[in-house]
C-alpha cells in the first residue's frame, strides 16, 4: 500500500522558513518522480514544484521560483521542499503526490 506522510507544517510569519517533509513507503521512492501540490482554502489543487527520480531535474511554480527548493533522499525514502520568505498568499494545506497518490497533507500559514 503507498502511503505518503508529510510533516513540518506549521504557523510561521511573513519572511520566515519552514521545511516540509514527506516519507514515503509502499512502493520503489528512488523510481518515482514526485511534486508538492498545496491547496489553499477555497481554491483549488495548485501545483507548487517537481523533482525527477535522481534529483538532477526539478520546476517550480512561477509563484514560488526563487524562494522554495525542492529535494530528495532516496535513501531515506523523503522528499522535502524548503520554503524561505513566506508569504501569506503562500498559507495552504501542502500534499506531496505520487502518480495520483497523495499524503493527508500538511498545514502552513503564513500570518502576522
Amino acid at each position: 500500500e503507498v502511503q505518503l506522510v508529510e510533516s513540518g507544517g506549521g504557523m510561521v510569519q511573513p519572511g520566515g522558513s519552514l521545511r516540509l517533509s514527506c516519507v514515503a513507503s509502499g512502493f520503489t521512492f528512488s523510481s518515482y518522480d514526485m511534486s508538492w501540490v498545496r491547496q489553499a482554502p477555497g481554491k483549488g489543487p495548485e501545483w507548487v514544484s517537481y523533482i525527477n527520480t535522481g534529483g538532477g531535474s526539478t520546476h517550480y511554480a512561477d509563484s514560488v521560483k526563487g524562494r522554495f527548493t525542492i529535494s530528495r533522499d532516496n535513501a531515506k525514502n523523503t522528499v522535502y521542499l524548503q520554503m524561505n520568505s513566506l508569504k501569506p498568499e503562500d498559507t495552504a494545506v501542502y500534499y506531496c503526490n505520487r502518480a495520483g497518490s497523495w499524503g493527508q497533507g500538511t498545514q502552513v500559514t503564513v500570518s502576522s
